[in-house]
């Protein structure tokens, strides 16, 4: 989740209307027939909110897959959602680094508990913020306290006047320093913070002498040979094949949002495809990418604030990794994303070995309830797919 809920009510205003033209049906190819049947029932029941494109792919422990689409990837034209398309994955990426973060802690060559000041001394100062009162931990896993203060668009013409727009992460982190952190403690409360992982990107480049994108390069994108997941530095523009992204700012103002350089460049300008982010997840979850302490310490979570309870129900964060509970008992594993029209659902097994991720083309943040629909449809794919191979609950 690229944005906190204000910050998502706060991107659009306007109404969905629904596609009643060039929709084209959902499609799947299923693993087996059940499965298929419903990942493409839960696809559909996601487009019928209003949502121009959806793509979802199941990895079964096995291996086999179920894909589903449906929608259209591009109003204009009616062409169908791409089974494999690129989309930006957002703060799915937080995943990415903090999985380097506990990488480079392995090695020794950072702690969690180092404050922010030890490797960016007076970054992290004035109105109250104070850089050496906070951990690299803290970070991670949004207990810094530090407030996002991210620039973004309201109306189309914000979006156009704005979408090509550079900042540097030093330009984003003062001007989270203009606010006064939230009410509480470091350690003491929960709220989300871009900002903290801009950080961690600044981190990272002081303990490697490598930017944060290269140093995920080429420690889990390389050995896990995902070649479809690409930082797209300040490049506008997503690799083909994708489907165009859609934002509502109001009746009759759905803007297609495709072309823009993300705000946190350095943190959210990756894009990837369902079968990647599938990938990584579940690399993740089964230990290949960190030693079992590490892994056992990202799995280490603190409950959400009740805002974000909204759309994590019974939701946990750890270090740059959501647990939260199943329909048909225990929990999975996940970190959503959500910017510039995209908007990513997905969720593993503990063990790894049962992975979904779905993608929608089309973000509904004009109003708090569109946005709670659009969660809570793409959540109930999630759960379903991941609770299919369960034993029955008595």
């Amino acid at each position: 989740m690229a944005l906190t809920l204000r910050k998502h009510l706060a991107m659009a205003a306007g109404v969905a209307t629904l596609l009643a033209t060039g929709v084209a049906p959902a499609v799947a190819q299923p693993a087996d027939p059940s499965r298929g049947g419903q990942l493409r029932r839960d696809t559909e029941a996601i487009r019928t909110l209003g949502i121009s494109g959806v793509q979802a792919r199941v990895i079964e422990p096995d291996g086999r897959q179920s894909v589903a689409t449906t929608g259209t990837a591009d109003l204009n034209t009616g062409r169908p959602v791409p089974a494999d398309g690129y989309f930006r994955m957002a703060s799915t990426s937080k995943t990415l680094v903090a999985t380097v973060v506990l990488q480079l802690e392995a090695e020794g060559r950072l702690s969690l508990n180092d404050t922010v000041d030890r490797w960016l001394p007076g970054v992290v100062r004035g109105n109250g913020n104070d850089g050496s009162r906070i951990s690299v931990r803290q970070l991670l896993q949004h207990t810094s306290g530090i407030r996002d203060d991210l620039p973004g668009y309201a109306t189309p013409q914000e979006y156009y006047q704005q979408r090509h727009t550079v900042y540097e992460p030093e330009q984003l982190v003062d001007l989270a320093m203009a606010h006064e952190p939230e009410d509480f403690l470091p350690g003491d409360g929960w709220a989300y913070s871009n900002t903290g992982y801009v950080l961690l990107d600044m981190i990272i480049q002081k303990a490697t002498g490598q930017p944060a994108h290269q140093e995920i390069e080429n420690r889990v994108l390389r050995p896990l040979h995902l070649d479809h997941t690409r930082w797209m530095g300040t490049s506008p523009t997503l690799p083909r094949p994708h489907a165009q992204a859609y934002q509502l700012f109001g009746p009759g103002s759905r803007t297609d949002v495709t072309d823009q350089i993300p705000v946190d460049y350095e943190n959210l300008s990756w894009v990837t495809t369902t079968r990647d982010e599938n990938r990584f997840l579940r690399a993740l979850l089964d230990g290949r990418l960190l030693p079992a302490r590490q892994l056992a310490q990202m799995k280490q979570t603190v409950p959400v604030s009740a805002e974000v309870q909204q759309l994590w129900p019974g939701g946990r964060y750890g270090l740059g990794l959501v647990e939260r509970p199943l329909s048909c008992g225990g929990t999975y594993w996940s970190h959503e994303g959500g910017d510039g029209g995209y908007i990513t659902l997905n969720g593993v097994t503990d063990n790894g070995g049962r992975s979904v991720v779905v993608s929608m083309s089309e973000a509904r943040g004009d109003s708090l309830e569109h946005i709670l629909d659009q969660e809570n449809a793409a959540s109930a794919l999630i759960d379903h797919a991941l609770c299919a191979g369960a034993p029955a609950r008595e």
